[in-house]
């Protein structure tokens, strides 16, 4: 439709009114769920979109002590996560006559879903994994991409876990891309476009890769796995 439309409106404006976002972060629950729900099933988790927990500070003072400690979180919206409910309770007394309740979310895998994969996605991701991983300390942090448009960086200088680019491609060059602003274009090279999609599909290989890495936190033996290797 944005594609193929007279005007050039929906096809300029499309990474602002999101229209042609990812489905990844539709398609991502489903398939977690489907294809490990037997290893999920002892634990009560939430999966997909959710709103978990960053940091924490306290906004008191000698002279305010306000009720709770002025407990105040700070939380990220992740595309996907794993992560289990929490309620967060504080006081200056033991009974919790006067106290706070806070109501959030703990991501223990938490996965970052982009169109295109840029060097200014790539810094903000990482700036995002590393408040997670300070946050919670054993959790995890994926950035997955249907399209690479930025020279790959060595995430081990990072706090992401891995990079997974699901077509296994690069986007096309901003030089071609920027043929597509105007109609008469866009409907000449509409075959090549179609061409690129097709020669690039999704890889199941990677989608298998995620699963493994989620896999990994719910069946690992710490123990087993440092005497199988043989170091750690």
């Amino acid at each position: 439709l944005i594609f193929d439309s007279e005007q050039d409106f929906l096809y300029r404006q499309k990474g602002q009114l999101k229209l042609d976002n990812t489905i990844i972060e539709e398609f991502l629950p489903m398939l977690v769920i489907t294809a490990l729900k037997a290893k999920f099933q002892p634990y009560e988790l939430r999966f997909g979109p959710t709103t978990c927990f960053s940091s924490i500070r306290f906004e008191s003072s000698i002279t305010d002590p306000v009720i709770g400690g002025g407990i105040q979180l700070r939380e990220k919206d992740h595309d996907f996560a794993i992560g289990r409910h929490l309620f967060i309770q504080t006081s200056y007394t033991p009974d919790f006559q006067e106290s706070v309740t806070i109501d959030t979310y703990i991501a223990y895998i938490a996965a970052e879903c982009k169109t295109n994969l840029d060097k200014t996605m790539f810094q903000e991701a990482a700036a995002t994994a590393l408040d997670i991983k300070t946050a919670v300390p054993g959790a995890k942090y994926y950035l997955l991409c249907e399209w690479l448009d930025m020279t790959p960086i060595n995430t081990s200088t990072t706090a992401i876990d891995e990079i997974l680019i699901l077509r296994k491609a690069k986007r096309l060059s901003s030089n071609f891309r920027s043929r597509f602003n105007i109609a008469g274009n866009r409907h000449q090279h509409r075959t090549m476009f179609e061409e690129y999609l097709e020669t690039n599909p999704f890889a199941i290989e990677t989608f298998d890769r995620f699963l493994q890495h989620i896999q990994r936190m719910v069946t690992d033996d710490i123990e087993e796995s440092v005497l199988k290797r043989g170091y750690f």
